[in-house]
């Protein structure tokens, strides 16, 4: 089964760099096994708001993955970059068009 995951944060204004931090992280995650695509939206109206879209194969995929994000070796930046807690949105079933 497929899983899409929303990641909506909202960005610290004051903290340089933050786009750079983006980047890094989420080519990690683009790079591990079973991301089947990463999008990273930018609300028009208030640029400090994101949406990350991830894509995985898998739901096994996105758990091992988030196991891995809590190793020293999967440790990130993005909470530096943060200005509130992320909300995740998860979602394995979708209505056929």
């Amino acid at each position: 089964m497929t899983m899409t995951v929303l990641l909506e944060m909202t960005l610290n204004t004051d903290v340089a760099g933050a786009t750079e931090v983006i980047r890094e992280v989420l080519t990690q995650t683009r790079d591990r096994e079973g991301n089947t695509g990463i999008d990273i939206l930018i609300d028009d109206d208030d640029p400090s708001k994101i949406v990350i879209v991830e894509s995985w194969a898998t739901v096994e995929a996105r758990t091992a993955y988030a196991e891995w994000r809590q190793t020293p070796e999967g440790a990130n930046r993005l909470g530096s970059i943060m200005a509130a807690p992320p909300v995740f949105r998860t979602f394995t079933e979708g209505i056929e068009l």
